[in-house]
């Protein structure tokens, strides 16, 4: 098989153990000895060395979320409610996105180390097939981690070099995305959607904004936000890779 593949997502924590417990409570993960799992996607939990500072707003490169299909949002809202140290991106709760802007309803918070994270439940009859037979809930796995980047041409020519494969691009806009991503009623931006070997999940999507500009501001080596794909296969020589936008890569041997 060729391309690229994403095992897993490495988020960087001054309290591992703290970020551990939050997803245990929040989404009912499967705690592992390096992380969790949610489903069958994995994040490895890793200490942070710097403190980080402000959490990157979802138009600023250092941005870099997580994206967990729930099975039912009302469930998946209840769950976080009755857990302590989140805080919302979105400024009115869930959203029902318009048909254009893929249908979904979703919600973006961020846990208590500052991580930006997103439920998302697809409407019934536009489930993609990866999700289809999932079973359990509220939360199901990770559907996708999405990255804010400047330039929209110049990341998918980069991620096409390491193997991932350019599957679709649709525009975004207006009220329900403004107060989606914590931002204003005029937002525009493009989705950009890269699929990985086989169609697997979580796959990676990049967010390039129009309207507010993008603004240039990676997340500094060390700190909460310097969150990492860990990945095989592709063009990607075993190590660590940086795209244009400071987001990070790194290449290795399959998991056990």
């Amino acid at each position: 098989m060729t391309g690229a593949e994403i095992l897993g997502v490495r988020l960087a924590c001054r309290d591992v153990a703290a970020v551990r417990s939050f997803f245990r409570a929040a989404f009912g993960a499967i705690m592992e000895e390096e992380g969790v799992r949610l489903g069958p996607q994995r994040l490895d939990l890793v200490p942070a060395t710097q403190a980080g500072g402000t959490p990157p707003l979802s138009n600023e490169t250092g941005f870099q979320h997580c994206a967990i299909v729930v099975s039912r949002m009302d469930e998946a809202m209840r769950q976080l409610d009755a857990t302590t140290g989140w805080s919302p991106i979105s400024k009115a709760g869930p959203e029902r996105l318009p048909a254009a802007s893929g249908g979904v309803t979703a919600f973006k918070f961020r846990d208590p180390e500052g991580h930006p994270l997103e439920f998302l439940e697809f409407p019934a009859d536009r489930v993609p097939d990866v999700w289809a037979g999932a079973r359990g809930g509220p939360c199901l796995g990770i559907d996708h981690s999405a990255i804010a980047v400047a330039d929209a041409e110049r990341s998918i020519a980069f991620y096409r070099q390491l193997g991932f494969r350019l599957a679709s691009r649709q525009e975004n806009r207006g009220a329900e995305q403004g107060r989606l991503d914590g931002l204003g009623p005029d937002t525009v931006v493009e989705v950009v959607t890269l699929a990985c070997r086989g169609g697997s999940a979580p796959h990676l999507e990049l967010l390039s904004y129009r309207t507010p500009e993008p603004s240039p501001r990676p997340a500094p080596d060390g700190s909460p936000f310097a969150t990492v794909l860990v990945c095989r296969g592709g063009a990607g020589d075993a190590g660590s890779h940086t795209d244009p936008d400071g987001h990070r890569l790194a290449f290795g041997p399959d998991r056990p």
